[in-house]
């Protein structure tokens, strides 16, 4: 507590809860509190009042009555630097206390005992700008004991608050290791991501205030850090624009080995506190599109609105391809040529691109790292401009000019609907019989979205929607075995038996599903009544020896683990028997004994 104040446990004194420093915390918590008790950010209710209205907030007898509307949505929170003005009086109107008279605001922290635990309450409730008229019990003030010579014992007490901002400052890793004070707010919602590259400036200092590290401006991935852990941490919860100050502890610094000096940076002693200012320029925002890290888009240029290309949009690119030492192997669209034009997921550029294209905007402009896996593969690829090694990473800058989809259900007459549906079951028997099962499966299930609900079909645009969407499920079920999906594979068999209970393909692949699920006897069930419809098809008849086979095998390794487990058991039963003789003195013969 500053020395200049006059007024002896009133005053300052008393919004302070009329504790000297040498007081203990007694009063300022009420009660007796502990710290702990303080930790909560809010109270258990937050009510929304309007203007004169009064309410009980908490469960504590503590009231509020607003008199003042405050600023946008957010609250003051514990370990938070909040600046107000106040007037305090008694029930009867006697003042005791006022900020104005003092010519300057209140500056306190919130969650660390420096005021009557009301106050602790009652300013967590509030908007920035707004003003409150508390009446605060005793138990939540000054208690039996009361603040001589102006608070007198059990007094219930009215301070009119008025809440003029707030530095906030958050535990980012809710241990104490690294505080963030924020300086100056940042724009928007976002923060960035582990993957996504930062532009920061940032001044590292000792407690003492010797400069250790300090740049202008650096660029980095999140989730190196750069100068220490707690930057990675810190950047994560920084809006665009943010400035902050970050207190760290040794175990987000460089712990107990401290660090030497490395380049223009000084020493780190070992179990540093450090105070860091740190400012969060921009970043360019790094998206993992296969979730494997093997495919990286960074956006450089943010696009228009919210569009996508969706499977079978027609994109129109400008694009750059180039290996890691900078060859370019591919260039497209630049110096007046005509742009790249391509379907999306149509096997027309390699797998990496194609993916990383469907999440582009219009107009954006990206940076997109392949890894072989989903570029060239293990082998040399000649291309336009130059030969990729077998394994190459390789590196593109595409820029979406434009993209155009295709025509959605919503947009198609009924029988739109259904030439639509049979020209997707078509692209599906291409790629099916190309082995492409994951592209086939889509595109029965895009024939299928066409006409599962349609309340508009006539009666023969019902029947055909009814043959294709059969036909196209059965598909995605064979798509399905093969892709090893057997319980979506049963699933969409069952649904078609719900349609058409004699349905043999439907009977023999899911028959081949339970197969798989070892559901042996459900199967046999489908598999007979598929024989028992069409004795001649020579498929089902394959399907039966290849069930009584598996039969065999399971029922083989049954026989086998079973009689694995009896003759453990009996072993075990020798032993004990053996165990049993010898603890009574009896002695058995070894086959091979020489007697």
């Amino acid at each position: 507590m500053d020395d200049d104040f006059q007024i002896p446990g009133a005053g300052y004194d008393a919004a302070y809860g009329g504790m000297g420093m040498d007081m203990g915390m007694g009063m300022g918590m009420g009660m007796g509190m502990g710290m702990d008790d303080l930790e909560t950010d809010l109270p258990e209710e937050n009510p929304t009042l309007k203007i004169g209205e009064e309410r009980e907030i908490g469960n504590n007898n503590l009231r509020k009555k607003l008199l003042k509307e405050g600023e946008g949505w957010e609250n003051p929170t514990s370990r938070d630097e909040v600046e107000v003005h106040y007037v305090g009086s008694l029930l009867d109107g006697t003042q005791f206390d006022s900020s104005h008279d003092h010519g300057t605001p209140f500056k306190f922290k919130l969650g660390e005992g420096h005021v009557i635990e009301g106050w602790e309450e009652g300013i967590k409730t509030m908007k920035k700008g707004e003003k409150a008229l508390f009446t605060i019990p005793p138990e939540l003030a000054y208690g039996e004991s009361g603040s001589p010579p102006k608070i007198p014992p059990n007094a219930t007490l009215q301070f009119e608050v008025e809440l003029l901002s707030w530095i906030s400052v958050k535990d980012i890793c809710k241990d104490g290791g690294i505080l963030k004070k924020v300086l100056t707010e940042g724009e928007g919602w976002q923060n960035p991501k582990d993957l996504d590259e930062v532009f920061v400036k940032y001044e590292a200092r000792l407690e003492d205030g010797t400069l250790v590290s300090k740049s202008d401006g650096v660029e980095f991935t999140v989730t190196d850090g750069y100068f220490c852990p707690a930057l990675s941490k810190a950047l994560k919860t920084m809006k665009k624009g943010e400035k902050v100050l970050l207190t760290v502890k040794p175990t987000y610094g460089f712990g107990k080995n401290g660090r030497s000096t490395t380049g223009d940076d000084c020493d780190v002693p070992p179990n540093a506190n450090l105070e860091i200012n740190l400012e969060l320029v921009s970043w360019k925002t790094v998206s993992d599109i296969t979730n494997d890290k093997k495919v990286l888009k960074k956006i450089l240029l943010e696009g228009d609105g919210y569009d996508r290309p969706s499977d079978g949009a027609t994109v129109h690119l400008k694009l750059i391809g180039k290996l890691q030492d900078g060859t370019v192997f591919e260039k497209k669209g630049h110096n007046e040529e005509p742009l790249f034009e391509f379907r999306v997921d149509e096997d027309k550029v390699i797998e990496g691109l194609d993916r990383a294209v469907k999440t582009m905007k219009k107009g954006e402009i990206a940076f997109v790292t392949i890894k072989s896996e989903y570029a060239f593969g293990p082998s040399e690829s000649q291309q336009d401009l130059a030969v990729v090694p077998g394994n190459s990473t390789v590196y593109y800058e595409v820029e979406m000019v434009s993209f155009v989809k295709e025509k959605e259900s919503w947009e198609m007459s009924a029988q739109e609907k259904i030439e639509a549906a049979a020209k997707k079951k078509e692209e599906g028997n291409a790629w099916f019989k190309a082995g492409k099962y994951q592209r086939a499966s889509k595109r029965y299930e895009k024939a299928v979205s066409f006409i599962e609900y349609e309340s508009s079909f006539n009666e023969e645009e019902k029947k055909q929607a009814e043959v294709l969407k059969i036909t196209c499920n059965l598909n995605i079920a064979a798509c399905k075995l093969k892709l090893k999906d057997y319980k979506e594979a049963e699933r969409l068999c069952t649904e078609v038996l719900e349609i058409d209970s004699k349905n043999v393909k439907a009977l023999y692949r899911r028959a081949q599903a339970y197969i798989h699920l070892v559901e042996l006897d459900l199967a046999e069930v489908d598999i007979k009544k598929a024989i028992e419809i069409d004795p001649d098809n020579r498929d089902v008849k394959l399907g039966y020896k290849f069930l009584k086979d598996k039969v065999k095998e399971y029922n083989r390794k049954d026989a086998q683990f079973y009689g694995n487990i009896i003759a453990k058991m009996s072993k075990l039963e020798q032993a004990k028997s053996v165990g049993a003789d010898a603890k009574h003195g009896k002695m058995t013969m070894a086959i091979d004994s020489k007697s």
